[in-house]
């Protein structure tokens, strides 16, 4: 495959080897493009989805530590879309981006945290591909897809729905779950993604004047979920993951309703030496409900396991 790369805003980090802002580069004539921000031991972020774009994923209190390098999935945003398209966004497709890209940063060993689908993603990569990855943090993840996953996420969503009786905007987010079947284009994607957003937070209209922001700025590219030949990705990794050899870091939210705690413990305790964080006051997006423990979790788990700089302020 040819590579091309493409940059701009050439401003070095603190780290005098990355250059901060947005960035591309061309595989086999599909583009890749990726966000430099922060200083210091480099972090590569996948967001989730699959098909929700990288910025809701953006983490200004990690950027004071890490050199935050956030990927836009093939597929969304400024990167490309693949000749299959809306289908064949594979976690092995992914993987191999990623594994041009973690390449192309030329620094010895890099961090990768996965959010949501991000973390089945990062999961797969470091199983298929260890060799470059100093540690992975797997946010909002599961060891399984299929019905499994989906019973134990359709009991979260009722639990919710019992929290929130009587509440205006709860009918809302229940239909927006009801059509996610019918998901077909970019356009009701989105609305599917905006509809049910306020179930990913713990208490989304306690603190609807911070999180709607977050809400009303959530873009989407419709992706199906089947590979090239039309089929469903399906996701089993409890076996494999026994044998993974790279420091992980789970990290859950106590509410989420999509890959909530069960999924965290049982990665955890499927995974080697692992360790496992539970944000109590956070869903599915403990980087925006408590940044601050966020923050902590990730840096203390990149200092001790080798990436000496992440203490720096």
């Amino acid at each position: 495959m040819g590579i091309t790369a493409h940059s701009t805003d050439a401003a070095r980090s603190g780290t005098g080897s990355l250059p901060r802002g947005t960035h591309s580069f061309t595989v086999g004539g599909i583009r890749q493009c990726y966000h430099v921000h922060g200083t210091g031991p480099v972090c590569v972020v996948h967001s989730g989805g699959p098909g929700i774009f990288w910025d809701y994923l953006r983490m200004p209190a990690l950027e004071e530590h890490l050199t935050m390098v956030y990927v836009e999935p093939i597929g969304t945003g400024g990167s490309g879309r693949l000749p299959s398209h809306p289908h064949g966004y594979t976690r092995e497709r992914y993987s191999r981006f990623l594994e041009q890209l973690i390449n192309r940063l030329g620094v010895p060993e890099v961090y990768l945290l996965g959010h949501s689908h991000g973390a089945f993603v990062a999961a797969h990569h470091a199983l298929a591909r260890p060799e470059r990855l100093a540690g992975v943090v797997l946010y909002e993840g599961a060891p399984v897809t299929g019905a499994e996953h989906g019973a134990e996420a359709g009991r979260r969503v009722e639990e919710f729905a019992v929290r929130n009786a009587g509440h205006p905007g709860l009918a809302d987010v229940l239909a927006a779950f009801g059509a996610m079947s019918a998901m077909s284009d970019d356009e009701s994607t989105v609305a599917v993604a905006r509809g049910v957003l306020p179930s990913y937070f713990a208490d989304y209209w306690g603190r609807e004047e911070q999180l709607a922001p977050v809400r009303e700025a959530m873009r989407a590219t419709y992706i199906s979920g089947l590979d090239e030949n039309l089929s469903p990705e399906a996701i089993d990794d409890r076996a494999a993951l026994k044998d993974l050899v790279v420091p992980t870091l789970v990290i859950v939210g106590r509410h989420d309703v999509i890959c909530g705690p069960r999924w965290g413990q049982e990665l955890h305790e499927l995974i080697p030496g692992s360790r496992l964080l539970v944000l109590e006051d956070s869903g599915h997006m403990g980087h925006v409900e408590e940044p601050g423990r966020f923050r902590d979790a990730v840096r203390d788990f990149v200092l001790e396991t080798g990436g000496r700089e992440a203490g720096a302020a």
